[in-house]
């Protein structure tokens, strides 16, 4: 049995349409769960339960821990570091093999020019203190001897059919689809690398089942040399067949803009991700499996052709 806890969002949902290559014992565990392919056993519970994710991860060969708790730091740390405890435990517990999708919060803000799987954990922010502390968590446990598990690391990343989960989603092609002017942070002549959501899907699927690829981090393919601020707008307005318009967005700028959307007030502390060039890099991933990431224009493309009418 492969359980994906956190299924239904921007990375669960295509997963478990990955997965569906692999076997067809599937579960898919969060509040609702909805199913992704016919075969597929729906767990409802409350993840923040330890009873009841207990039982939706017994029985499981591989658990998948894709959930996502609402962007807010102090939601974040009375959630995050309770939740893995009791999915460490239960893994344990089952004997079951760990994939934790990550992002890179818990990475030296310093230089992210390259950033690796080497790059030393340094977070500047509270939310990747919190991220940092959730992996202590889970490699002391692998390191240990005690936990089988293994680490899929994303950029920030964009993708089809997701809202507020994805800044690119948020900051630039909806306010550029509504004739508006597209957000960016601090400046608009940085690099800035994204990972594509149904790339993200695969390569986590590739990984939960290849036996090897345990007690290791990797980096979820993304392609190399990604635009600028302004080249990441261009391009999306290009293809909406809209003036590029851009709006750069100064700290004060900020709080406003969070009134009205949510996830923007818990950003002041991540501006450091945009006063600099942020490239992810994933060659590890691509040459042990290669794998050739979705270019940019293509998800772009794709995206504004699934979900939105121009």
């Amino acid at each position: 049995m492969h359980t994906i806890i956190g299924s239904g969002g921007a990375i669960g949902t295509p997963l478990a349409k990955e997965l569906n290559a692999f076997t067809q014992n599937i579960r898919l565990v969060s509040r609702n769960p909805k199913k992704v392919n016919e075969t597929d056993q729906l767990f409802p519970a409350d993840v923040l339960n330890a009873t009841e994710l207990d039982k939706a991860i017994e029985g499981s060969h591989v658990v998948y821990i894709t959930v996502g708790f609402f962007y807010n730091t102090k939601l974040w740390r009375n959630t995050w570091p309770v939740f893995i405890e009791n999915a460490i435990n239960s893994c344990i517990k089952h004997n079951t093999k760990m994939v934790f999708f990550d992002n890179i919060y818990m990475y030296d803000g310093h230089d992210l020019s390259n950033i690796t799987e080497e790059t030393p954990l340094n977070p500047p922010s509270e939310k990747g203190k919190i991220r940092k502390e959730v992996f202590d968590k889970i490699w002391t446990a692998v390191q240990a001897g005690k936990l089988t598990a293994l680490i899929a690391r994303s950029a920030d990343f964009y993708g089809p059919s997701i809202r507020q989960t994805s800044m690119l989603t948020e900051t630039v092609f909806i306010p550029l689809s509504k004739g508006k002017a597209a957000n960016w942070m601090a400046s608009t002549n940085f690099k800035h690398s994204f990972t594509y959501t149904l790339d993200a899907a695969k390569a986590t699927a590739i990984l939960g089942n290849t036996e090897s690829a345990y007690n290791q981090i990797w980096h979820l393919p993304t392609t190399a040399n990604p635009p600028t601020g302004k080249e990441w707008i261009e391009a999306v307005a290009a293809f909406m067949s809209v003036k590029p318009k851009i709006q750069v967005v100064s700290p004060f700028l900020l709080k406003i803009l969070g009134w009205f959307i949510p996830v923007m007030r818990e950003m002041p502390e991540m501006m450091y991700q945009y006063n600099q060039d942020y490239i992810f890099n994933s060659q590890k991933f691509e040459n042990h499996f290669n794998f050739t990431p979705t270019p940019y224009l293509e998800g772009i493309k794709h995206i504004i052709q699934t979900d939105y009418k121009m």
